[in-house]
């Protein structure tokens, strides 16, 4: 018999020791998954449809019929691709809510002689776990600083030296901004933002946990209330850079882009850059002057990133000094003050 686990245990057996078998639709995958689960469906999204449609009208025994028509031809196929995803014999797989779905797949497995998990409850006790995980304290504290600080740079050489960080913004694949999606892939769902961050928070334990302070969006992606709320009580490190140093940064950053796309970045704010502004930073940049282009909307952005740190309690913030935007040296000045 296929031995039943819970999300606890599942997770732990499946961070980089054993692959996890996700059985559900395509559609169902790709609104959320448990983060590095391989998509086997039963049904595609048509097949599940019909078959739900089915249980619905005429019932639990007609709807098995039809489910079965579906798959026989496919049972030979499920079985070789998961073979090809086993790990020492061994495979992890769950559905909706580990019921049909994965337990047939299941039996075809064991059948096969694989060794075989399933997990208790299904992706809907994965969710379950993850919307609670955010109302969990942990201690994080918040790498802060205006536009052009190098944040995520410095978020990456802090993980090299050895501290527990999670980059929001690459989860949400967009940096924050106006400009924040170029060059990025397209942002995940919600759903998906969401089932990363719980599980790079679950395996963080001990240590404080590095955060680059973020607004309440990154992009479309909503920060979860119970972490968001904890963000904002954190010890904030803020680091001071010139204007020019940042402005370095920023021409570095998104010089590679073409005028088109940074056109279209700056439109984007033209209500809050103001009209005159905006006409301003747009014949800069068909002028090919990126850094008076870019440094209207940095001005902008310092404006927008100076009023959220007044909301602050003062006695959380850290204040340090760079005359350079040096990583290597920010990160262990950070390390030194935490």
């Amino acid at each position: 018999m296929p031995k039943v686990i819970d999300i606890k245990l599942f997770l732990e057996n499946c961070n980089g020791k054993y692959n996890v078998i996700d059985v559900r639709s395509s559609g169902e995958f790709e609104q959320g998954h448990i983060p590095g689960a391989i998509n086997i469906p039963l049904f595609d999204n048509e097949e599940r449809a019909a078959v739900g449609t089915l249980y619905k009208k005429t019932g639990r025994q007609p709807a098995i019929l039809k489910g079965m028509e579906i798959v026989g031809p496919k049972m030979a196929d499920i079985v070789k691709r998961a073979v090809e995803q086993a790990k020492d014999n061994t495979i992890y797989i769950h559905c909706w809510r580990g019921g049909m779905r994965s337990g047939f797949v299941a039996t075809l497995l064991e059948m096969y002689g694989l060794n075989v998990f399933l997990l208790k409850g299904g992706y809907k006790q994965f969710r379950n776990f993850v919307l609670q995980s955010f109302n969990k304290k942990y201690p994080v504290q918040l790498l802060s600083g205006k536009t052009g600080s190098g944040k995520t740079y410095i978020i990456k050489e802090l993980k090299k030296a050895g501290q527990n960080i999670i980059d929001l913004e690459g989860l949400a694949h967009h940096k924050g901004s106006a400009f924040g999606a170029l060059g990025e892939k397209p942002q995940p769902t919600q759903e998906q933002f969401e089932n990363e961050l719980s599980v790079q928070l679950h395996f963080l334990n001990g240590n404080n946990i590095w955060l680059e302070d973020e607004s309440r969006m990154i992009g479309k992606a909503v920060l979860p209330n119970g972490l968001w709320e904890q963000m904002r009580s954190a010890k904030v490190y803020y680091i001071h850079l010139s204007f020019e140093e940042r402005l370095k940064h920023i021409v570095s950053e998104y010089g590679k882009f073409t005028t088109e796309e940074l056109k279209n970045s700056i439109i984007k704010i033209t209500k809050r850059l103001g009209n005159e502004q905006t006409k301003n930073a747009l014949l800069a940049l068909e002028e090919g002057n990126l850094e008076a282009a870019l440094g209207a909307c940095l001005y902008y952005y310092d404006k927008t990133y100076s009023h959220g740190l007044s909301l602050r309690e003062k006695t959380t913030i850290k204040e340090l000094n760079f005359n350079k935007l040096d990583v290597e040296v920010i990160s262990k000045e950070l390390i030194k003050n935490a």
